[in-house]
């Protein structure tokens, strides 16, 4: 077998059914489906425990474990040559290993694989498509991309070799997935290239559940981490510190204003003493440590600036959040 095919979940509901159908009908058979079920309560490890197929293995886990937790488990079992990870709400095309295999081929000296894909709603559909990808990048053109949200990055889709990946130590501790897989993958595709096929291989769920519900704090402390990262590769690699000279400032001001707002809408109970002002000082350090010789003044962007001044009285908070309970789009722009 080639291929391992890798789902961490916990009460996956009845989207895991589709995305196990998915998983289970694929063109080329010959693969490996390693489940690992993080104490399912809501008939999920029972619904998986009924399939009868010798390539589904079950390994649930014997403790209660946070999401990045039931990632980590990746590292340990064991695997095929190659493998994917895929969140239980997500849904692989029926061709989706067959088109892997075929740019493995024509790609044999990349260390990530990537199709594209297509966001779909709760009920299955279509949103958009990704952004347009480049059949190949070098980690620092990949991180190009990232830095300058040319491409759209989720966990789901990528393909890369076991033993890199384990190399690596596994999605690394971050208290938050998001950030900690532009990590991984930065670090794989610095192994030799990011290789990316035009089809289409894969479907991303976009719902509440991805966009409302993850903890606010959390994706600061984790913001924070990757930027320690960055600097990083800044200090050890003169391509890298290139570009995140040419690119760092953008990133900066874009993940200011998402963050910021995203600390908005969060009780002032759930943010650990931190307010909005406090979160732009904490980027105005971030930007010293990555493009130090730049000026960074996020106040200056008109959506950053409201956004301090809502949330400096207790007023302006209750009332954005009383909205925000009434209008769903967004707002501040």
């Amino acid at each position: 077998m080639k291929f391992s095919i890798v789902l961490p979940v916990r009460n996956g509901g009845a989207l895991v059914k589709e995305c196990v159908q998915s998983i289970l009908h694929q063109t080329v058979a010959d693969f490996t489906f390693y489940v690992l079920d993080n104490c399912s309560t809501d008939g999920t490890l029972e619904y998986l425990q009924s399939i009868k197929d010798d390539r589904v293995v079950i390994i649930p886990s014997d403790k209660s474990l946070t999401i990045e937790e039931n990632w980590a488990r990746i590292v340990a079992i064991e695997k095929n040559e190659f493998i994917t990870l895929i969140g239980h709400d997500d849904v692989l095309a029926p061709h989706y290993l067959a088109t892997m295999e075929q740019l493995i081929q024509q790609h044999p000296n990349a260390t990530l694989y990537q199709t594209h894909f297509n966001f779909i709603d709760t009920d299955g559909n279509l949103i958009k498509p990704c952004k347009p990808m480049r059949e190949k990048e070098r980690a620092h053109e990949f991180l190009g991309s990232i830095l300058t949200n040319s491409i759209d990055m989720m966990g789901t889709g990528f393909m890369m070799r076991a033993q890199d990946y384990d190399s690596l130590g596994g999605i690394p501790p971050y208290p938050n997935l998001l950030f900690a897989d532009l990590e991984i993958f930065i670090k794989l595709a610095q192994k030799g290239y990011k290789a990316t096929t035009p089809e289409v291989g894969f479907s991303y769920r976009l719902h509440q559940s991805t966009t409302k519900l993850s903890p606010d704090i959390k994706i600061h402390k984790a913001f924070e981490r990757f930027i320690y990262f960055l600097q990083k590769l800044g200090n050890v690699d003169p391509e890298y510190a290139s570009v995140i000279r040419q690119h760092g400032k953008q990133f900066m001001l874009t993940n200011c204003k998402a963050l910021a707002h995203r600390l908005l809408r969060t009780p002032i109970d759930k943010r650990e003493h931190l307010s909005v002002r406090k979160f732009i000082d904490q980027c105005k350090t971030y930007a010293a440590l990555l493009i130090p010789t730049q000026t960074f003044d996020p106040l200056s962007v008109t959506s950053i600036r409201l956004a301090a001044i809502v949330d400096s009285n207790a007023m302006g908070r209750n009332l954005f959040l009383a909205f925000k309970k009434l209008y769903s789009k967004p707002v501040l722009k």
